[in-house]
């Protein structure tokens, strides 16, 4: 049976919308995900803020609460059927339990058993990572094994193949197992 890893934040659910609002509610900007043209969020926030934008990812509560993305549930549920499916996530302060709880409630057929804390993705076992972070991406294709990017402004350097949504991921890991 294959090994898929999937990331958790920004590839399963929303997080850059609630981190965003509540800078932008602070700061009085109007930061969006699709203004990052690198990973370096702190290259678009208000000076004044910084490297400090990384705070609100401490913040109790964050993460209990982010919406998954569209269809990122009803795909895992049929991929489930079919893949052994890790969740591979890196974390901070209070991230851990909270991450945990949001897998049980949102993803419960996976469970808080199948998460893999981690900031070196490349190291855990698996066929193929889905992923938005460029450095993830680049370091597992580097491992001669198969990367997966959700399309967003800040990784489009990354040569991996892309996907917008959890839909049209669903089709290109039908058609990429099914060629293996």
């Amino acid at each position: 049976m294959y090994t898929l890893l999937i990331d958790m934040d920004s590839v399963i659910c929303d997080l850059m919308t609630d981190w965003h609002n509540q800078y932008n509610k602070d700061y009085c900007d109007s930061l969006s995900v699709e203004k990052l043209k690198c990973w370096e969020s702190e290259k678009y926030v208000k000076p004044e803020c910084g490297t400090k934008i990384y705070d609100y990812l401490d913040q109790p509560g964050l993460f209990l609460h982010l919406q998954p993305l569209p269809h990122a549930v009803e795909v895992l549920k049929r991929l489930y059927e079919r893949f052994s499916i890790l969740i591979v996530t890196s974390s901070r302060t209070y991230a851990y339990t909270e991450k945990e709880q949001w897998v049980e409630k949102h993803l419960p057929f996976i469970g808080k058993y199948n998460i893999v804390f981690t900031h070196q993705k490349d190291k855990i076992y698996g066929d193929l990572l889905f992923d938005d972070a460029p450095h993830n991406l680049k370091a597992f294709q580097a491992t001669g094994r198969h990367a997966v990017a959700m399309n967003y402004p800040y990784n489009e350097e990354v040569n991996v193949p892309r996907v917008d949504d959890w839909l049209q991921f669903e089709q290109y890991v039908n058609t990429y197992f099914n060629e293996c």
